[in-house]
């Protein structure tokens, strides 16, 4: 299955969520969504092996 696909509706999901937090909690609840979104989608591509998180974190191999 082409998971190309569901990228769109992921953005809306998101969007959607995003826009919810802002109408009604104010700035503070769009951060609060935003900040989380990011840290899911981080989270979503090192385990399935797409972000390699040594890297993003600046560890390096000593020898």
């Amino acid at each position: 299955m082409d998971e190309t696909r569901w990228w769109p509706a992921i953005g809306m999901a998101f969007g959607t969520a995003v826009g919810f937090a802002g109408a009604f909690g104010g700035f503070s609840a769009f951060l609060i969504v935003a900040v989380l979104g990011l840290l899911g989608l981080l989270v979503g591509r090192a385990l399935t092996g797409d972000l390699d998180v040594g890297a993003l974190l600046g560890s390096r191999r000593r020898s």
